[in-house]
């Protein structure tokens, strides 16, 4: 794992941006896997900024991202696909048709977890895979004890999870309990993964990535075992490490 330490968010955000940038230059259809949350933010504000300088553009690039919450249309506010449009999508130079976000509104949620799984084998593999890092150690939505070698799932979302999100909602009853979320074995067929960390709330998350066994009680451990991570993260997230 490359580890890449930068003073504070907005330098994170920056080189996040540049590595995206350089990569996107590199492919000539690149596939990216995307996440949300507020890590991510910054560096999608950066790509939107370098999209209108025509320092990158996005014509040729398709999208999947990691998960969606279960019983939100693409149209509430707090679902991923409106995130996602609102942050980035309706601001930079790519078709809609090439932006894949699982439904969490459809009635046959298995099926979809599958048809998701057939989109993304079809395009061969992500390219870069952007990650977070949550504090119980959940990459994506797969949260502690979900089996290493899953696909694309339903998950029952831990209480520390919809804590953390509950502030995008007016209370923590409105966070749904159930996502759709890519797997940790589809994540890890990514060609590579970049993963983005910040702040000391995420301490000791980073400390047991780096320094604790692979389990699936820790599903970011399993990271330690692809080729090619490369984790930005600022002094506070790396702490001593």
């Amino acid at each position: 794992m490359k580890i890449i330490k930068v003073k504070d968010y907005d330098e994170l955000s920056e080189k996040a941006c540049r590595f995206i940038i350089d990569k996107v230059a590199q492919i000539e259809k690149p596939v990216l896997g995307l996440a949300t949350g507020s890590t991510p933010e910054g560096l999608y504000q950066r790509l939107v900024e370098k999209n209108r300088q025509d320092e990158v553009s996005f014509k040729d690039l398709s999208t999947f991202n990691l998960d969606e919450y279960v019983g939100l249309a693409k149209s509430h506010p707090n679902s991923y696909y409106h995130y996602m449009y609102e942050k980035l999508f309706k601001h930079i130079d790519i078709s809609m048709d090439q932006v894949h976000i699982p439904s969490g509104d459809v009635a046959n949620l298995e099926e979809e977890c599958m048809e998701y799984e057939k989109q993304i084998r079809s395009v061969g593999q992500i390219d870069v895979q952007v990650l977070g890092l949550g504090v119980n150690g959940h990459i994506g939505f797969n949260e502690p004890g979900t089996p290493l070698s899953s696909l694309t799932h339903v998950v029952d979302l831990d209480s520390s999870t919809r804590k953390a999100n509950a502030r995008f909602f007016d209370s923590i009853d409105e966070v749904p309990e159930k996502a759709i979320t890519m797997g940790i074995e589809t994540i890890m067929e990514s060609r590579e993964i970049l993963l983005l960390v910040s702040g000391e709330s995420k301490a000791k998350a980073v400390t047991r990535l780096l320094n604790g066994e692979v389990s699936s009680e820790f599903p970011a451990s399993i990271l330690q075992k692809h080729k090619h991570v490369t984790m930005i993260a600022d002094e506070e997230a790396l702490g001593s490490n």
